[in-house]
């Protein structure tokens, strides 16, 4: 049977975490699209605000289909309110710490509980199908070797799965045990490094990378490396999975070129040369990175990845989705310049002038 929507005037679609990077830009496509949406938020007061980002890059008649409603991953509340009468579930909300958190268990039990919730609110009220964004966190980090497929799968119990590791695994594996339980059509998403252009002034984890080589955070460039996606695409990856019948109980890696960070700050240092002198120079040794992860915790998430090739293939979700991605640099780019635009990095001029403060400072570091 067809469960996938023909026709988006006749589908609700329900986005966690629509105050997020990935959820904004999901809500604005399926807005854009003609879709009816709900968003969750852990705290209502926040809608206005999310609202007015998203009315900046879309039209009023699209905003007249944008609803709010209060529900948060760590409690039971709200959650069955959130999904009534609606026919499908896009859940991007996850927690992405940066570095390693005080609390591990709190991590995974926000992540994968959470989750459950929602899978059980969607499960109650019969919804077509639930899309669940995971992460290449949940699948390279395992004894698999690149290309990472879907077949991969990280160990959680392995010496490299950090704390946002073991989470993304353990939510996707709990999420596929609930579906096969009650038998709940679910697809999965797992995205790679999620960058591209900013709706809005907050910024998380993966774009905050890019933040901190622009204004002077590292000193020089670890041997680490990572696949890159443009946020744009990765919301169209969701919304094909919602929309296709073939992807009922499938996982798709959706992800692009893998760039060492070297590599990366050359895109930058090349597409915004006035910021080039701001840009880290030179590969810190991998003995510097391990002994820094002692008591940094951005190093400590990286030490066991230095020199590791983690290329992933999307060949499935182009050939199941018909899914395609722009250049990656393009992602890159449009990260740097969201960043510019909004005010959140100094102008070059600025960047000048305090180049010798910030080097100089304790919170400069590798």
């Amino acid at each position: 049977m067809n469960t996938a929507p023909d026709d988006p005037t006749t589908a609700t679609v329900l986005v966690t975490g629509i105050g997020g990077f990935l959820g904004g830009h999901v809500a604005l496509q399926l807005l854009e699209q003609g879709y009816r949406v709900r968003g969750s938020l852990r705290r209502i007061g926040k809608s206005d605000a999310v609202q007015n980002q998203l009315g900046m890059h879309t039209h009023k008649d699209a905003l007249a289909r944008l609803s709010f409603v209060q529900a948060d991953l760590d409690s039971d509340d709200g959650w069955t309110a959130a999904v009534e009468g609606y026919s499908h579930v896009i859940h991007t909300a996850s927690p992405f710490p940066p570095g390693f958190p005080e609390n591990e268990d709190a991590l995974i039990s926000t992540a994968r509980d959470g989750a459950l919730r929602v899978l059980h609110a969607a499960h109650r009220q019969r919804v077509k199908r639930v899309v669940l964004t995971s992460s290449i966190a949940a699948t390279n980090h395992g004894d698999g070797q690149a290309p990472f497929t879907e077949e991969n799968w990280t160990d959680p119990e392995g010496p490299r799965a950090t704390p946002y590791y073991k989470s993304k695994t353990l939510t996707e594996r709990a999420a596929w045990a609930f579906a096969r339980e009650v038998g709940l059509d679910l697809a999965v998403i797992n995205p790679s490094m999620i960058l591209g252009p900013l709706l809005g002034a907050n910024f998380g984890t993966s774009v905050g990378l890019i933040h901190h080589l622009m204004t002077g955070r590292f000193n020089g460039i670890p041997r680490f490396g990572f696949s890159v996606v443009d946020v744009r695409d990765a919301a169209n990856a969701h919304i094909r999975a919602m929309t296709n019948p073939a992807a009922k109980n499938q996982r798709f890696i959706v992800g692009g070129r893998f760039f060492w960070l070297k590599e990366l700050v050359a895109v930058l240092a090349a597409s915004f040369p006035e910021y080039a002198s701001w840009l880290p120079k030179g590969e810190v040794p991998d003995e510097v990175v391990k002994a820094m992860a002692q008591s940094d915790p951005d190093a400590r998430t990286i030490v066991h990845e230095l020199n590791r090739d983690l290329r992933v293939s999307a060949a499935k979700a182009q050939r199941i989705l018909n899914w395609r991605s722009r250049p990656e640099e393009e992602a890159i780019r449009a990260s740097a310049q969201s960043l510019i635009d909004l005010g959140l990095v100094l102008a070059a001029s600025a960047n000048q002038q305090s180049e010798s403060t910030v080097r100089a400072s304790p919170g400069a570091r590798a």
